[in-house]
């Protein structure tokens, strides 16, 4: 089993940036794709940025040019990198991990237990 430990939520005010962090940790696996989502009191949970295990990179139209996922393979580690941040940006953050046991074909998805973000007007 992967679990997921993210960090670096906090408060900040409108225009400012924030970075966030997502290590992975468990025995003998292989990690994928790696993802931020996030999920606003009353809102559905949406994706903000995604990366694969090649470096390529997706972004939520909403969050493009102002935010940057990046990863660190040898770390299995994953990074959002938030600047101009805006109110609207609040939201508790999750990243998720897909992930096989080394050989093997199948794949699992982990979640972190989640970061909070609030941006000040």
């Amino acid at each position: 089993q992967v679990q997921l430990v993210e960090s670096g939520g906090g408060l900040v005010q409108a225009g400012g940036s924030l970075r966030l962090s997502c290590a992975a940790s468990g025995s003998a696996f292989s990690i994928d794709a790696m993802a931020w989502y996030r999920q606003a009191p009353g809102e559905l949970r949406e994706l903000v940025a995604s990366i694969s295990s090649g470096g390529r990179v997706n972004y939520a139209d909403s969050v493009k040019a102002r935010f940057t996922i990046s990863r660190d393979n040898a770390k299995d580690t994953v990074y959002l990198q938030m600047n101009s941040l805006k109110p609207e940006d609040t939201a508790v953050y999750y990243c998720n991990a897909d992930w096989s046991y080394t050989g093997h074909m199948s794949s699992f998805r982990s979640w972190g237990q989640g970061t909070q973000v609030t941006v000040s007007s």
